[in-house]
Order: C-alpha cells, then sequence, then structure tokens
C-alpha cells in the first residue's frame, strides 16, 4: 500500500473536466477483478478504487484458484475500507477458470443497470477513471451497447514510468476488430446492454481475452466505440502480466513475427466463426460481410487477394501491421 507514484511524467497527460450529461450519482458501476496470485501489488489497486473522484461503485470480485493470500487481501479490504461495497462471486471455491471464463462469471453477477469496468489485479486507477468513462458511455445510446476504453502510462513494478501507451486508432468496424483489439481490458467500461449481449453471446471465442471479446463483439453488434486518448491507469510491466502491453510499435511487430502466420489467422478464424454461430444478435448487412470474408478464406490466393481490395477495413491500424496482415492474409 502507499506507492508513490510521483514518477509518473504528468506534463505527458492533461486530464480534463469530466462533464457527465446525466446526474453521476445516478449511475452505479459495478468494478469487475478477477483475482490469481495478485498479492504483491493488490492493495495498491483497491486503494485507488477508493480513490475514485465517482463514488457510486461496488466492487464484485472472485478469485480464480489462488494459492496466495489475495483471497485474504481481499477479505480484509471487504470488512475495512471497503465495507459494504464488496460482493464475492464463487465464494469460498478453490475451481480455476482461467482469466475469460471468470470475467464471464462476474459479468452475469453484476446487476442490471449497472456501466461495467474491468480491473486488474496489479494496476493502479487514477483518480479520475472511472468519472471519464461514465462521462464516455453517456454518449452512447442505452438502446445500443456501447464500449470504453482508452490509455494506459506503462510502469515498471514499483510504477516507475516507462513510457505512455500507444495511440489507439479509432474503430472502423468489425472487419478490424477481427483482426486487432484496440481496448485494453483495465480500461474497458461498458453500458449495461453490451454487458446482456456479451452474456447472451457466451462462451467467448477462444483464443482471446475479455478485452478483445468484449470490442468484437460490441462492434459487430453496431455498437459504439468511445475512445480516451489520454491515460486513465498506471498499468504494470512486471513479467507476470496475463497480457503485457509492448511499448512500440518496433516490439509488437517482432512479438507479432515470432508468433507466424498460423496463430494469427486461427484467431482470426476462430473470431469470424464465432460472430457467425451468433449472427441472430447481429446486422443482416454485418452478418452477409462476415459469410463473403469466410467464403473467400476457403479460396486460393488470388480470391484473398480480392477479397482484401472488396473489404478496405479487412485490415490493422499501422502500416507495418497492415503489411504483415495482408501477407498473411493472403498466406496463411
Amino acid at each position: 500500500m502507499g506507492e508513490a507514484v510521483s514518477s509518473v511524467n504528468k506534463a505527458a497527460w492533461k486530464p480534463r473536466v469530466v462533464q457527465v450529461t446525466r446526474d453521476p450519482r445516478s449511475i452505479h458501476v459495478a468494478i469487475l477483478l478477477s483475482l490469481y496470485n495478485g498479492e504483491a501489488f493488490l492493495n495498491r489497486q483497491l486503494d485507488s478504487f477508493i480513490e475514485q473522484t465517482h463514488g457510486d461503485w461496488t466492487l464484485y470480485w472472485r478469485d480464480d484458484g489462488s494459492t496466495d493470500s489475495s483471497r485474504a487481501i481481499m477479505l480484509s479490504f471487504q470488512t475495512n475500507r471497503g465495507a459494504g461495497r464488496c460482493v464475492e462471486i464463487d465464494v469460498g471455491s478453490s475451481e480455476r477458470l482461467g482469466v475469460t471464463e471468470s470475467y464471464v462469471r462476474l459479468l452475469e453477477a453484476a446487476p442490471a443497470g449497472s456501466v461495467i469496468a474491468f480491473a486488474d489485479q496489479d494496476d493502479v486507477w487514477l483518480p479520475e477513471k472511472v468519472a471519464r468513462g461514465v462521462d464516455g458511455l453517456s454518449r452512447a445510446s442505452d438502446d445500443a451497447p456501447g464500449l470504453y476504453c482508452a490509455r494506459q502510462i506503462l510502469t515498471d513494478r514499483a510504477l516507475k514510468e516507462i513510457a505512455l501507451s500507444p495511440f489507439i486508432p479509432p474503430p472502423v468496424g468489425v472487419l478490424t476488430a477481427l483482426a486487432q483489439n484496440i481496448a485494453t481490458g483495465c480500461t474497458v467500461m461498458m453500458n449495461d446492454r453490451a454487458r446482456r449481449l456479451l452474456t447472451e453471446m457466451q462462451p467467448a471465442p477462444p483464443f482471446i481475452m475479455h478485452d478483445w471479446w468484449a470490442y468484437l463483439v460490441v462492434t459487430a453488434a453496431g455498437g459504439t466505440v468511445e475512445i480516451d486518448q489520454s491515460p486513465v491507469v498506471l498499468y504494470r510491466q512486471h513479467g507476470q502480466n496475463a497480457v503485457g502491453a509492448p511499448s512500440s510499435w518496433w516490439r509488437r511487430a517482432c512479438a507479432a513475427i515470432r508468433r507466424g502466420p498460423g496463430a494469427f489467422m486461427d484467431i482470426f478464424r476462430s473470431n469470424l466463426s464465432y460472430l457467425l454461430e451468433h449472427r441472430r444478435f447481429l446486422d443482416p448487412h454485418v452478418v452477409a460481410i462476415l459469410a463473403a470474408v469466410q467464403n473467400g478464406l476457403g479460396g486460393g490466393k488470388l480470391t484473398r487477394l480480392r477479397l482484401l481490395r472488396r473489404f478496405p477495413h479487412l485490415t490493422r491500424a499501422s502500416f507495418s501491421e497492415r503489411v504483415l496482415f495482408r501477407l498473411w492474409f493472403v498466406i496463411g
């Protein structure tokens, strides 16, 4: 507890004044936290929940089979400084589900009508993180799924700043969402319509985490994705992250090359099949596009090249990623 954050370069970002169009006191936020052997950093994350400027929240948490003191730390928080605003899911269970399925359980337990906020066990939320998400989601219709995500300040395990996470590219549709996730889980918030859609469309597709799943589903269902280019989280990089955040395009490119075309296209095909299996939740126009892509993938290299020309949004964000994606799409 009480780790210093003075090393963060405040000049790297400028928080804006949050203006919520609805009374913020009427918007309840359900923070979802899945734990697994997180004792080293958990208390500081819990402190940052208490420090939020938006005070109407409840923490729904689940221990995913920890063998350290994570659950004991949470029970202490639940009894003391978090009293009255913590709900444990699967009380006393030692079942190990994995990250995504654990968050599915938490989504099912979250109360209807709440704004959802995914949380990791080892980060630190900046004080206006929840308020900014509520503000962003207030611009989405309650009748359509809405998702908010933001940038992060990447730090080492002691919260010393490493870099600001990369600029988040604007969402351009479901085809791009098939190939790349732009929503980092520790920043993701979503409205109740998105929560209901995810619970109705479970289980999640294999290979991807809960944040990409949420982004994929909201985009495919014609929802709104609100991007915040200001950081809202101190995102620790410490070697035990479920998923880390490479701080440069070069590192991301190297990681992609190491995975190779086979692994990448397995994920792409899996996401595509998942959406088509849940076509009843999607607009018929979206379904027709997805079916055309799936059919084209069954053809030869020339057919796939034609598919890329037909659908320019079948791509990734940066120039180097687009080149690599097109190559792998054709040969993978």
